[in-house]
């Protein structure tokens, strides 16, 4: 099981991120490349370099293009295949059956964990919007992924109304708590903008959970135990 487990996963992160890379490369990424013109760093050095490389400078863009969209598919197709294992791992270890039908609630309870969660505190953001200290923010979002993943557990899986509520309160903690927040609430980008951008990442957080996830139960439902 522990091999069909592994390939499944390889098959599913794989199929399911190169599908989910095609929707971010025209869903995000044209606003992260929109939200890039309103950052206005280092103009005079910037404009140095444009005099004096502006006939370079159009063949260096395709290529950097190009290998900006290569690695966005790598990172999601990374992503999908550790989020398929963490999940398939979790659905081995509870006993659950898996296949295409199975995956989906666990699939939803991991990006609720691991995205929405932690969005409601710390909304994804574009280049040049404000934002805490990275080290803040990112123990925030451990903790809060770590929290709402074990509030999950003891209110679907706990024996009694104790967990239930032990599981509410520790999924409500973290936002309590607060998230840290900037001390000047500036950006560049205009808020419109900022607010698509966080609609299309939540929903292509979803899809990096649920693809990859049905995929890889599908294909270990129709493997063969050894």
């Amino acid at each position: 099981m522990l091999m069909r487990i592994l390939a499944g996963g390889l098959i599913g992160g794989i199929a399911g991120g190169l599908v989910v890379g095609a929707i971010e490369s025209v869903t995000t990424t044209p606003l992260i490349l929109h939200a890039e013109q309103f950052e206005v760093k280092d103009v005079a050095s910037a404009a140095r370099i444009l005099l004096v490389h502006s006939d370079a400078q159009g063949a260096a863009g395709e290529g950097g293009g190009l290998t900006r969209t290569l690695f966005t598919f790598l990172a999601t197709v990374l992503v999908a295949v550790g989020y398929v294992w963490m999940l398939l791992a979790a659905m081995f270890f509870k006993g659950a059956e898996i296949n295409a039908r199975t995956v989906v609630p666990w699939a939803v309870a991991g990006f609720f964990a691991a995205g929405l969660a932690p969005a409601m505190g710390l909304a994804p953001e574009l280049p040049g919007a404000s934002a805490a200290a990275l080290e803040a923010r990112q123990v925030w979002w451990i903790c809060t992924a770590v929290a709402t993943a074990a509030g999950l557990a003891a209110i679907f899986f706990g024996r009694n109304v104790a967990w239930v509520i032990g599981g509410v309160v520790l999924i409500a903690l973290p936002h309590v708590i607060g998230a840290p927040q900037p001390a000047a609430m500036e950006s560049l980008v205009p808020a419109e903008l900022a607010g698509e951008f966080a609609a299309r990442s939540l929903v292509i957080q979803a899809l990096v959970w649920i693809v990859p996830a049905v995929i890889a139960g599908y294909a270990i439902s129709r493997m063969k135990p050894a």
